[in-house]
């Protein structure tokens, strides 16, 4: 067997169709056929059951498929990387979620700028998830992202915690207060906006018993609350607001999810709930939102800095230094550390 084949599988597979496949990898269908054939005349089993429509795959070909997929993600990013050993762009490109763009990445780029005065920075807004891919496919060579990820190809940094804050409408009856609890806002509508889950295999327990669960409804808009027979629910809270609650023994009354932060703001702005953010965005919309502390120290958001095991982009140092700078000018409290090639 070769890549052709291989290849050829996995794009028949995908589409489940000759002529999709076809249109997909610029072959002509009777090509793909020969290949596909070739591969199962090759391992001496049939992949693909030809006489269903859509094409199915038969168990084998499921098995088969599963397995070669991987490998072939790996033959991909391998072969992208080693281009770029060999070819290292001169170009920084960085990919951020968008709640760190509101802190200090702006400050970092500047001081990056000032003592690189020739470096050619590309900034790319992505979420935490897909930097991890972006990583790989050579999109990005380092990503500030607010999730810690578990994958081979990637190393990564916690540079530092930042406090949650309760984003609150102007008008609402909590705004008066200063610093907030969380037992005191599971009333309200929480509206959540993480598109990255935390990576829990349990959930927490309650801290405090006594405190009534009430069940959560994230988008059908209907209100119902638990019964006091009702035993608390054993399924993991990933969510990362929700887990923050969850650590307290609390589920807010009611959530909306929505797919970005700024539009969790305009709501809260509209007055349509609450939300949580990082203390970064506290400047955001201040005409309709009041930001207040959490009472909670463990109410932290992280921030991770992550880039490829096997290559780490020249200018990555640099940044790091342009960081920790940026921090100590600040007199934000951080452990120095570095990135280091596994090569």
């Amino acid at each position: 067997m070769d890549l052709k084949q291989l290849n050829a599988f996995i794009a028949i597979a995908d589409l489940r169709s000759f002529s999709a496949a076809a249109t997909k990898t610029g072959l002509s269908q009777p090509t793909l056929s020969r290949l596909l054939k070739q591969l199962e005349t090759d391992m001496g089993v049939e992949l693909v059951d030809r006489y269903h429509r859509p094409l199915h795959l038969t168990e084998a070909g499921v098995f088969f498929y599963d397995k070669i997929s991987a490998i072939l993600t790996e033959i991909d990013t391998v072969t992208s990387m080693t281009q770029r050993l060999s070819a290292p762009s001169a170009a920084l490109n960085i990919g951020f979620v968008p709640s760190v763009l509101y802190g200090l990445l702006p400050e970092v780029i500047a001081k990056l700028k000032q003592s690189n005065p020739d470096i050619e920075v590309n900034l790319k807004d992505i979420s935490s998830y897909q930097q991890i891919e972006a990583l790989k496919t050579g999109e990005i060579d380092i990503g500030f992202g607010r999730f810690a990820h578990q994958d081979p190809w990637i190393q990564q940094i916690l540079l530092r915690h930042e406090r949650y804050m309760v984003a609150l409408p102007k008008a609402h009856a909590l705004a008066h207060i200063d610093e907030q609890r969380l037992i005191d806002l599971a009333n309200n509508r929480l509206i959540l906006y993480h598109q990255t889950h935390l990576p829990i295999s349990t959930t927490a327990q309650p801290t405090n018993p006594s405190i009534r669960n009430i069940a959560a409804n994230d988008k059908s808009s209907s209100r119902h609350k638990q019964s006091s027979n009702d035993q608390p629910s054993l399924e993991p809270v990933t969510e990362p607001l929700l887990h923050l609650f969850a650590q307290y023994g609390i589920s807010p009354f009611m959530t909306t999810t929505v797919s970005d932060l700024q539009v969790a703001l305009g709501l809260v702005a509209a007055g349509e709930g609450i939300t949580l953010v990082p203390a970064s965005l506290k400047t955001v919309r201040t005409e309709q939102i009041v930001y207040r502390r959490l009472l909670h120290e463990n109410a932290t958001s992280p921030i991770y800095l992550h880039t490829l095991k096997d290559f780490v982009h020249p200018k990555i140092p640099d940044l790091l230094s342009a960081i920790y700078q940026v921090y100590e000018r600040r007199g934000i409290t951080y452990r120095k550390q570095s990135f280091t090639s596994q090569r």
